[in-house]
């Protein structure tokens, strides 16, 4: 065997090797590409983890020692227009939590409209801000009754 011949079979194994690395380079690519479009492909639990939601036959709306169950506001004239309008959008903890005068609520709502695009009210309006008002008064008191009958005595430098 020449020289020639040896390095034309050297050749050929080199070849042959870059083939079947590259063939080895795309099939893991592949699979790598297949797997980021579905993960579950080499998962092989065959047990199905499907969820089925039954709804419960609940009443959602129901009141209990006059306190709205699902949202916890008071029950009082308006209740149902306040959760129908304002609990779309925030949670009925933010109402609660926020006791305004009826202009303070008034320029609330104007805000939101204007800027968080709440629609216009019309005379539901009235009926939100009385219920507001009427349940969620603001409070008077800071955070501890302030101090009395203190004895105060002066230092002596």
């Amino acid at each position: 065997m020449s020289k020639e011949e040896g390095y034309k079979k050297l050749i050929k194994k080199v070849i042959l090797l870059i083939f079947v690395l590259f063939s080895l380079f795309l099939l893991t690519g592949g699979l790598i590409v297949y797997y980021t479009i579905n993960p579950s492909f080499f998962n092989n639990n065959t047990e199905s983890n499907i969820t089925i939601n039954i709804p419960i036959d609940e009443d959602e709306d129901r009141i209990e020692n006059g306190i709205h169950l699902r949202t916890g506001l008071i029950d009082d004239e308006g209740l149902m227009t306040v959760v129908n309008n304002c609990t779309n959008c925030h949670s009925s903890k933010l109402i609660i939590q926020n006791r305004m005068t009826t202009e303070r609520w008034n320029t609330t709502i104007k805000w939101m409209q204007e800027t968080q695009n709440l629609w216009d009210l019309g005379k539901n309006q009235e009926v939100i801000v009385n219920y507001l008002v009427t349940n969620y008064p603001p409070k008077d008191i800071g955070r501890r009754a302030p101090l009395q009958n203190i004895n105060w005595y002066e230092l002596k430098e």
